[in-house]
Parts: C-alpha cells; structure tokens; sequence
C-alpha cells in the first residue's frame, strides 16, 4: 500500500492528510486554537478538589478548568505505579492486555484531598483536549515524545514497543537505554528506532533529559497558570509519528514549512530528506490530489454506499450512532444475501469514516437484521479486519441479537465535524426547525389571541417566504377563516431575510394610509 502524507499551509490553519493508494484515511487540522493541546505542559493552579469524584479542577489557562483524577496525580510515595507500566507498550504509549494484567497494582489508599489542595501549583501535561463542554483531560504523569524514544520522568521501567517483533532486537534496545540512561527515568522504545545505532540512541535521550531539566527550571520562575512547554506543530508531528513508517512520501505547498521540515530531519533522520518535496503547482495541493470532495462527504450526516445503500452517522453528547439502510439497493436474488452485501459494503465504509472523522468514544452500529448466525459472524469478523488500519485503540463487542455492534474508540480531541463545523444557528444545534404548517398554525393562535386588540381595517403578515406561500396554498382555508373570525382583510407579505420560523404582524388603518402598528410585541415575532 502506498502511502503519503500531504500538507496545506496557510495563515490561517495547517492541514495534514494522510493518503492510503490516494484515498484520503486522516486528517489533521491546526487553527492556533484549544481544539488540539494534547501533549502540552502547563502549570496550573488547583481550582477545586472534589472528594466525591476522587478528582479535582484546575486551572491552566484555558476557557474551561481541566479535570484530573487521582490517578492521574503523581504520588512520589509510588513511582512505579500501574499507570507507567510500559513494558511491551507500543508507540503510542498504550499497553495490551497481557502487560496491563502483569502491571504491578496501586495501592489505592491515595485519596485526591491528600494529594491535592485547593490553590496548590501542579505540573500537568494535557491527556485529552478540551472537547464540546468538557474541559481538557490531564495528567501529572509528564511524558515527551521523541523520534525514537518517549521519556517518562516519573517512572523507572524500560519498555519497547511492541511492533518490533524480532527478540533479539527488543533486547538490544532495551540493554542500551538501560546503559546510557543517567537519571533514574523511565523511556518506551518508539518503533522508529529499530536498527538505530548507539549514538542516535545516545543523542535522543540527552535531548530529551534536557529538555525536561528545561521544563523544571521554567515551571520554577513561570507564573501559574501558564504554558511550560509546547507539543511540536501538526505539521512536525506528522513527520516525527507519520512519515517513516506510515508514508513514504510528504508533499507540502508552503517554503518556510518546508525548510522547517528539513531542518527537522536534519537532527532527526537525514535519509528522509529526498522523500520531502515542495508543491509548485497552479491550483491548491488539495485539490491536486482530489482531497476537498472526501473532506466534504466526511461532514455529511448521510453517507452513500456504492451499491445504492446508505449509513447515517449520528453525534450525542453520550454516544455516535451509526445506522445501515439498503436504500436504493434492492438485490439480485434474495434478501438476506442484499441485506449481507449491504452490511459487509457498510463495514468497510464505518471503518473509514470513523479514522477520517476521528469519532472516538462509544460508538453504536444498528446493521441490518440478518436470520443466519454465520452472516452475523462474517459481518462482524470483517468489521474487526477493517479496524486493524486504525491506529488508535478499539475494543468491539460481539454482535448483539438485535444486530447491534457496541464499540469504543480511543479518543484524545475533538471529531472533525466538531472542528469544522458548528452547530445550526437555525435549529440550534436539534438538527430540526419548526415545519412550515407549525408556523402557520402559531400564526392563526396569534391572531386569535390578539383579536380583539385589532382596529385597523386590514391585518398585514410579514413571513419567510416558504411560509407566505403555504398560507396563500396549502393553508389558504386557514386564512380564509381567519378573516371570517376577524371581520379583517389579511394580507400577507414575503419577506427574503426572515429566518423560516420568523414572522410580524401588523394592523393597518386606511384612515392612515401608510401608518402600520405592530400587533405583537417584537419578542413574540419568532416563534421560539
């Protein structure tokens, strides 16, 4: 599979795609704002300790207070706890289940009001960005990622990653940062250092430990609350975690990123330079590469299938629900065989739209009911063969009677709809608005509420003008009735900058021509 990570840079934001044999599978958005700080050192201030929860606020800086649990709280009277057990761990610093059952236990005597009080300084590193309404998630468990390496200042376990297989290697690696290492730290051998000579090696962790000596001497002198120490930009990140063993080609349209770029690999992997190219091209890199139109489709609440059948992604604040209808696919031969080629196309295509959208969480599947257990299986056995792609952590429940699917998907920020998008100022965010004929009927209770307030000759509307053309049609008995009511002509006017739900009401006296009074106060115009 070819891959190749292509990078937009503009003033305004920074966007890093990652391709699959040309199909975009990640995408990456940088703004200069809070939607994605996981990594980032900060010092803080403790806001308010909650014993209940076993957790507390703090302060960092943010618009929100961050939230951390006691956990995630260095207790110094513990350093090798459960949570820095890295033995085995991947890059990504997770461990597997085998590990994790080994992992030497915590005593669990630490209560969060031992361990923090309100208005103490901590050193936290942000686990989780702020996302929608809750705040950032953080840890006093500082890690810093290198190329090769991954400090952990408060442990003292060596661990490799677990996508280096060979046992010979695992071993090297290990006995080697166990000889350099001067400082009782903990490192994870990152995946990218396999067959790494002993001078990188060398060279990373000194980096790296000074570069945490630098972090202690700022968090020192730094007012609280404040950044101590900031992630690399996204575009540097995708080279660091990206570009050596997921793609083999990076394409950026932007000269000083560039040479950024190739400064970096300077220190870090000189060979990758002639990999790095930059865009000259007419039109926008992304549209060179056909990037916009998936980007697009990635927003849409509806997603086709190519067979005619559809998936429908749903957000809530607890859960994504994703639903698969047949659609326009009505089969060749049988139903359950239309209703299995609709679910294994449907598999593939959740797979894909959960890596581009970054859905995390707890994520529900309603796929079609099928009669046979053995379609069932296959239908859940190529789901869990599609998500081997996504590098983040899934857990996938067997199939359920009812033909539900309940996953969970690591998540550290924010969805890419909730980066892009906002929510409908129309509908406030409900994903409805009131129809057409609702409108017309709180017209009609208006008037007749306010009827006898009426002494003008003639009662003028000013509605949206979907709603003014229902009333002069499908609700024309409606006003017929209403004059009939009122002993008043109605006359009834569009009006293009009116939101659909939106409408005024006026009397107007032919002893004044031109003089119109309102009827209704201006609060009671819209009908929310």
């Amino acid at each position: 599979m070819y891959k190749q990570l292509i990078i937009n840079v503009t003033e305004q934001e920074t966007r890093v795609a990652l391709l699959e044999d040309g199909t975009i599978v990640e995408l990456h958005v940088d703004r200069g704002d809070d939607s994605d700080i996981a990594g980032n050192v900060y010092k803080g201030r403790v806001l308010r300790v909650l014993p209940g929860m076993q957790a507390a606020f703090v302060d960092i800086g943010l618009s929100q207070a961050a939230f951390i649990y006691v956990d995630d709280v260095v207790d110094n009277t513990f350093k090798d706890i459960e949570r820095l057990f890295i033995l085995g761990m991947d890059e990504n610093g997770e461990p597997g289940e085998e590990e994790a059952a080994a992992a030497p236990s915590r005593e669990r005597n630490s209560v969060i009001e031992e361990l923090l009080v309100e208005g103490q300084e901590v050193l936290v590193q942000v686990a989780k960005s702020p996302i929608g309404t809750k705040g950032a998630r953080i840890s006093s468990h500082v890690s810093i990622p290198g190329r090769f390496l991954v400090l952990m200042p408060s442990s003292t376990h060596i661990g490799v990653s677990r996508r280096i297989e060979e046992e010979s290697e695992r071993q090297r690696l290990k006995k080697l940062v166990f000889d350099l290492r001067q400082d009782d730290f903990g490192f994870i051998v990152r995946t990218a250092a396999e067959g790494e000579s002993e001078e990188r090696i060398a060279y990373e962790m000194g980096f790296l430990t000074n570069l945490w000596e630098s972090i202690q001497r700022k968090y020192k002198t730094a007012p609280a609350p404040s950044l101590i120490y900031q992630d690399l930009s996204v575009s540097l990140r995708a080279v660091r975690d990206l570009l050596i063993h997921e793609a083999e080609k990076l394409v950026i349209d932007s000269r000083p990123t560039y040479e950024a770029v190739l400064s970096f690999l300077d220190t870090y992997m000189p060979s990758l330079k002639e990999s790095v190219i930059l865009y000259d091209g007419s039109e926008p890199v992304f549209d060179a590469y056909n990037l916009e139109a998936d980007i697009s489709r990635a927003l849409k609440r509806k997603v086709w299938l190519k067979s005619g059948g559809y998936i429908l992604i749903e957000h809530t604040e607890a859960l994504t629900a994703i639903d698969v209808n047949t659609g326009r696919y009505v089969g060749k031969h049988n139903l359950e065989e239309t209703i299995l080629k609709t679910n294994l196309e449907a598999v593939k295509e959740i797979a894909y739209q959960v890596r581009l959208r970054d859905i995390g969480g707890i994520i529900i599947i309603d796929f079609i009911d099928m009669e046979k257990k053995l379609n069932q299986e296959r239908v859940f056995s190529a789901f869990r063969e599609a998500l081997k792609r996504d590098k983040s952590k899934t857990h996938v429940l067997p199939m359920s009677e009812m033909g539900l699917i309940q996953m969970t998907r690591k998540r550290t920020r924010e969805p890419l709809t909730r980066i892009l998008c906002e929510p409908c100022f129309y509908c406030e965010g409900e994903g409805y608005i009131v129809s057409r004929q609702s409108v017309c009927y709180v017209i009609y209770r208006e008037l007749m509420r306010n009827c006898r307030d009426v002494f003008g000759q003639r009662v003028a509307i000013r509605a949206n003008p979907q709603v003014a053309e229902y009333l002069h049609r499908e609700e024309n008995n409606l006003v017929t009735n209403l004059e009939r009511s009122l002993g008043k002509q109605i006359v009834i006017y569009p009006e293009p900058q009116f939101h659909l739900e939106q409408f005024d009401i006026f009397e107007i006296s032919d002893s004044q021509p031109g003089h119109e009074k309102p009827l209704l106060p201006p609060a009671s115009s819209n009908t929310r």
